[in-house]
């Protein structure tokens, strides 16, 4: 029963839409009207505005993370099962949200916690990478798409060279292709946008794609 539970509450943490909710309380906008209609923290930053979005950010990344510590002694205390597990579906509920009629955000900061919370060393890696791709091309999604894909990457390459991931844990590893999956779906539009020259930029960076501003 508590595993049922447990389950359940991790689902319904990653459900919680921080950008929808913080939208509607202190801005009085629905996001979804906004850009392109995600909850999740890039689209909150273009909506709502740089704090507004810091905040979705670090929410959506804690859901992840808090959603992990749910089968340890002090909480639940459910032996035998990987906090991995709590953690996908609360990566699942952030972008099927029950309480935003299965919408959500495109699951980059939740799955982030997630692997914040397995391996931080290997979320700065990612995060590295995400920066790096970020100046060079000026565009979210592009970083988002290419910390995804170097996850997948990581997982599978990294152990056996012992770089960051020193053993195969072949859950985690189907954790990180499931969540990049995930995010790589979400982004289809994204790369769309970015195959005609039109996607969204930052402020900032080399823009080397050419993508109009």
């Amino acid at each position: 029963m508590k595993l049922i539970v447990g389950l359940i509450l991790a689902y319904l943490i990653g459900s919680i839409p921080s950008g929808l909710w913080i939208g509607h309380i202190f801005f009085h906008k629905n996001i979804h009207d906004y850009g392109s209609g995600n909850t999740g923290a890039t689209n909150t930053f273009r909506t709502l505005g740089v704090p507004a979005g810091i905040v979705v950010f670090i929410l959506d990344l804690l859901k992840g993370t808090g959603a992990m510590l749910i089968p340890l002694p002090f909480l639940l205390d459910l032996k035998g099962i990987s906090p991995l597990i709590f953690g996908l579906l609360a990566v699942i509920g952030h972008t099927f949200s029950i309480f935003d009629r299965f919408r959500g955000g495109k699951a980059v900061a939740t799955s982030g916690g997630v692997i914040l919370g397995y391996s931080p060393v290997f979320l700065l890696f990612l995060l590295f990478i995400f920066i790096i791709v970020l100046i060079l091309f000026s565009m979210i999604s592009l970083s988002s798409i290419a910390a995804a894909s170097t996850a997948i990457l990581g997982v599978i390459v990294f152990p056996s060279i012992h770089f960051i991931l020193l053993n195969y844990d072949w859950l985690f590893i189907l954790i990180i292709c499931s969540t990049s999956f995930i995010i790589l779906i979400r982004h289809r539009s994204n790369i769309q946008r970015i195959k005609n020259h039109e996607e969204n930029l930052v402020p900032f960076g080399f823009n080397l794609l050419k993508q109009k501003k």
